[in-house]
């Protein structure tokens, strides 16, 4: 068994670099295997826009002209909606359709890098890359919102494009997190680097009927019982809040290395918010890499209080606890099976 609290990662710049590629659960995805709700029109629109965008970005660039002042800009592409309805997977088609040098990271891990490499190396390792799709792009304080101005400013006018996705509208960005007002000029500056594009509808994970509940103790038992030792982790909710605090968010897919499930017993709500963020990244993360992951405990709902629920970060939450439901569903599938059959393969 694997212990996840005795694993404290370290991930040098350099290394951070060569990991932004989209993880499992959006490896194969493609603009081809995306499926449109047809009663709301802008995700297709959403869909074909993008699609043209990444045929038209990636024909080569033209050699510079006599007389030319400088590269063109690169194009920004921001998608904003709900959760569960296909951003990701917009942004992950995106990548693989366009031929070029290019990263996929979420907007943490963009933070993150930033502040290890330092602005200036930064700008200097990103500036190769043709572009940049950053997943769950937001405003949390003051300082990122500088951050991310000035790291925009300096790569995309050299040919960078970016597309990104959030749950929060261009020109709200920052709002309720922090003193928004005083920062509206550098606000407005991101936002206006960037063409919106709408992605509406409900949550395609709701469609299959009411969310699921952690497992009872019987069936993590038996879901337990079918996991392959060498590669399950099984811990209680404190503990791995305690050691979530010490593991910086753009270091959890290496504290998930080598992992395909992961137990959580008895969890219980989350009164401290830096706790239920923690907590938030890490469900997002085991969620993105395709790992297994049961809990017990508390029903759903009540993990985070209503405060945090209709507070700044309600859909950070509100997705969270959609995919806690679709991954308790499958967690008490998996527990179904017939624990001396062989272990199956998540796809």
């Amino acid at each position: 068994m694997i212990d996840l609290t005795r694993r404290h990662p370290q991930v040098a710049p350099q290394e951070l670099l060569a990991s932004f590629v989209p993880s499992p659960r959006f490896a194969d995805v493609r603009f081809g295997n995306y499926v449109p709700n047809p009663d709301f029109a802008s995700q297709a629109a959403a869909r074909d826009t993008l699609a043209a965008f990444a045929g038209r970005a990636s024909r080569p660039v033209p050699k510079l002209r006599l007389f030319r002042r400088g590269p063109t800009p690169g194009e920004g592409w921001y998608l904003d909606g709900g959760f569960g309805v296909g951003k990701t997977h917009l942004l992950a088609s995106t990548y693989h359709a366009f031929d070029g040098r290019k990263a996929f990271l979420s907007f943490q891990e963009l933070l993150y890098t930033i502040g290890a490499f330092g602005m200036t190396e930064a700008i200097r390792a990103f500036g190769p890359y043709r572009l940049l799709a950053i997943d769950e792009f937001e405003l949390d304080d003051p300082g990122n919102t500088h951050m991310l101005n000035t790291f925009l400013a300096q790569l995309m006018p050299g040919g960078t494009h970016v597309v990104t996705t959030s749950n929060t509208e261009p020109g709200a960005l920052g709002q309720g997190r922090f003193n928004a007002a005083d920062f509206q000029r550098q606000i407005t500056a991101i936002a206006d680097r960037f063409e919106a594009l709408r992605v509406d509808g409900p949550d395609y994970r709701a469609r299959g009927g009411p969310p699921s509940a952690p497992l009872t103790p019987d069936e993590y038992g038996r879901w337990r019982a079918t996991r392959d030792e060498a590669t399950v982790a099984d811990l209680d909710h404190r503990a791995l809040n305690r050691h979530l605090l010490d593991v910086h968010p753009a270091r959890f897919g290496k504290l998930l290395a080598g992992v395909r499930s992961v137990g959580v017993r008895d969890v219980t709500v989350m009164p401290d918010q830096n706790i239920a963020l923690r907590f938030v990244h890490f469900v997002d993360k085991a969620y993105d890499l395709g790992v297994e992951l049961a809990l017990t405990g508390a029903a759903l709902p009540t993990l985070f209080p209503d405060t945090y629920r209709h507070g700044a970060y309600a859909k950070k939450y509100s997705r969270c606890l959609s995919r806690l439901s679709e991954l308790q569903a499958e967690a008490r599938a998996q527990g179904a099976d017939d624990p001396r059959e062989p272990l199956r393969t998540r796809v």
